[in-house]
């Protein structure tokens, strides 16, 4: 059977996504592959290589340099970038991926939302793009009100719906407890119920799961964070960019704290990019996983379906 097909699928996907960017003033830009710096995260581990005995890391996310660009006034971009994650594999995740990522100065997330539901209507066509918060997604499927539950309750709640938690889960700190307790809720109660008869964007997030999003002026206990759904799988994740570099560099020096206490490795800082992040221009980060798309436009359930290679027959 020919190849040809499926590359055929997957540039015809790429090429709208691309045409619906670039209609909207996006520039297409490139990024380095291999660097010195990331953006330390809890639960995703870099590539490592050693050039002339020194350590650099295969991008887990463009992310760091894109936002290096917007500091000097690049505008809105985008890019098709190929990711690395060391030891993911799976339905839905592989140690290589192709990920688009894009940042939109002056955004917001419902100028991002209708971006959003425009871009998969003319990928999927779907029709429309459901509003949810977490707390009303929280309550609706797994009963239990995110924002204000304690560990014990969110513990309880896990225990009712039989979730089978890391037997090291009591080590650690009660904070970080709790927010493993709440993703393994949201990846195995909740997610699974969002975007069935049409995307969800969640939003609304616990200002402790907050990433690099800002917290909401209006209550801050909540993040402008966001992820979009579609038949249960996680496509999207973004965020109303917090650009105060030292708020940054204080959530990624506690991100380095949690990952000594779960006995990972701590990560350096992206020292060039917080020397210009107050720079940075006030908008909306989105990444869309590229081979998760693809894949829902077959209906199949695992992205080797729509890959010819990974990261077993390489």
């Amino acid at each position: 059977m020919s190849i040809r097909p499926l590359l055929h699928h997957r540039a015809v996907i790429r090429s709208s996504l691309r045409h619906q960017l670039e209609s909207r003033g996006f520039i297409e830009v490139d990024t380095p592959v291999v660097g010195s710096e990331l953006l330390p995260e809890i639960y995703i581990d870099p590539v490592t290589l050693t050039h002339k005995s020194k350590i650099r890391y295969l991008q887990t996310s463009p992310e760091p340099q894109m936002k290096r660009l917007l500091a000097e006034n690049s505008g809105p971009i985008f890019q098709f970038a190929q990711c690395f994650r060391s030891d993911e594999r799976g339905p839905l995740h592989d140690t290589e991926f192709t990920m688009l990522e894009w940042y939109e100065p002056g955004a917001n997330l419902r100028s991002t939302a209708d971006v959003i539901e425009s871009l998969l209507h003319d990928s999927l066509q779907t029709k429309g793009l459901e509003k949810l918060s977490c707390r009303d997604a929280f309550i609706q499927h797994a009963n239990v009100d995110p924002i204000t539950a304690s560990l014990s309750t969110l513990l309880h709640t896990s225990a009712s719906q039989n979730l089978r938690l890391p037997s090291s889960l009591s080590t650690l700190p009660e904070e970080q407890q709790w927010s493993l307790v709440f993703e393994s809720l949201l990846s195995d109660v909740v997610s699974p119920q969002l975007g069935i008869s049409q995307p969800t964007m969640l939003d609304a997030w616990p200002a402790s799961e907050s990433a690099f999003a800002q917290l909401d002026p209006a209550n801050n206990r909540l993040s402008l964070r966001f992820e979009v759904f579609v038949a249960g799988v996680e496509l999207m994740n973004g965020w109303q960019e917090e650009i105060c570099s030292a708020t940054i560099r204080h959530r990624l020096q506690k991100t380095n704290i949690v990952r000594k206490s779960l006995e990972k490795q701590a990560l350096p800082l992206p020292d060039r990019l917080l020397s210009v992040h107050d720079n940075m221009p006030e908008g909306v980060g989105v990444a869309l996983g590229f081979d998760r798309l693809v894949m829902l436009t077959t209906g199949s359930n695992s992205i080797d379906t729509v890959r010819y290679f990974n990261s077993d027959n390489v």
